[in-house]
């Protein structure tokens, strides 16, 4: 039989992931304007002043037979099974995989997001003034750490609606909170900001919460949930349109043991690899298994020098046992070089992925 056409839009970790792993048995094409692949857990890092967090996709997709077409899609045709492109292309589709990721919450134009990271660092390179960051989750806590690690020109400033680290056990937020301290980071927990405007300061981060890309998908009709994400079923087809699966911080999904999965890497991986052995599952004439994830831990860097690692229980909530200090901070940085490793592996040995724990 020739092999199926799938569209792959989005090449974040979910999307990448489902192309590499998918090349071998379909016919790939990944939409994607940018060149390169972008290390999104490393925009704290960007932000101070790391030089580089992307890979050209290239020199993953041409070894794996992917075309990456460098556009932008801009429209969804379910019934005709077909897409367009900000540069005028129709591509028609067999499968197609909805992986164009998240975005922070639009704050205007006063303040900056983790992905304004390299627009942020020119501004810290004006300093000195004080920051503050809007968002007391583990976004907003690395980028208050590494800020205030690494600029003695800035005086940084945490403000949270809730209480810091919400999903830490007690010893993790207690470590977070001695650690920012420590780093100067002045703390303001149970405050609710609405606007960049009304803080009283020289630069806001804002760092709150993440909101699903589906617009192209509610346009095209595709059924999503309350919170704006796309509904799929246990395989990750989507429910309205099952020749459509959708993955990463862009769906909707839920396991039996983890409940429903919230926007991370760790899932984006996992769901990613997940929609392709579905689609090869499709391919060779067998229903597709259900998605099994799991949660292990929360990595959380603060600084370069000191992290740290979670545990938790299968559904996310917090256990006792944390790892502190350099040692969690070493560990965190394996885990996030571990995410390139485990998508070059897949260029060159696709199969192995589905062997991994946590991601196959």
């Amino acid at each position: 039989m020739e092999k199926q056409q799938v569209l792959v839009l989005g090449a974040g970790y979910a999307g990448l992931m489902a192309a590499l792993r998918l090349a071998p048995h379909t016919r790939v094409t990944l939409v994607d304007p940018s060149p390169a692949f972008t290390e999104r857990v490393r925009l704290h890092e960007r932000a101070v002043g790391r030089p580089d967090i992307t890979h050209p996709l290239d020199a993953l997709t041409r070894r794996a037979g992917i075309v990456h077409l460098a556009a932008r899609a801009t429209g969804i045709d379910p019934a005709a099974r077909r897409i367009t492109t900000d540069d005028g292309r129709v591509l028609p589709y067999d499968r197609l995989v909805y992986a164009l990721g998240s975005r922070t919450a639009d704050p205007g134009e006063r303040a900056y997001t983790p992905e304004t990271a390299a627009e942020l660092h020119k501004r810290l390179l004006d300093g000195p003034g004080e920051l503050t960051v809007v968002g007391g989750g583990l976004t907003g806590i690395e980028l208050a750490a590494e800020i205030a690690e690494s600029q003695d020109a800035w005086q940084v400033r945490l403000i949270t609606d809730g209480e810091i680290g919400a999903g830490l056990s007690a010893k993790g937020r207690a470590h977070v909170r001695t650690t920012l301290t420590g780093l100067g980071v002045r703390i303001e927990e149970g405050r609710r900001v609405a606007r960049p405007e009304d803080i009283d300061t020289d630069a806001v981060v804002w760092a709150t919460a993440m909101t699903a890309n589906t617009a192209l998908a509610e346009a095209a009709g595709i059924a999503l949930d309350p919170g704006g994400r796309v509904r799929v079923d246990a395989t990750l087809r989507s429910v309205s349109h099952p020749e459509i699966y959708a993955v990463g911080d862009a769906a909707a999904m839920t396991t039996p043991a983890a409940g429903a999965l919230r926007m991370a890497c760790a899932t984006a991986f996992s769901s990613g690899s997940h929609a392709a052995s579905s689609l090869i599952a499709e391919t060779r004439g067998r229903e597709p298994e259900p998605l099994r994830f799991r949660y292990t831990a929360q990595c959380i860097s603060l600084g370069r020098r000191d992290g740290l690692i979670q545990l938790v229980r299968a559904d996310d909530s917090p256990r006792e046992t944390v790892l502190r200090g350099g040692a969690a901070a070493r560990t965190k940085e394996q885990v996030v070089r571990s995410t390139v490793r485990v998508l070059r592996l897949a260029a060159r040995r696709p199969g192995a992925v589905s062997l991994i724990p946590g991601v196959g």
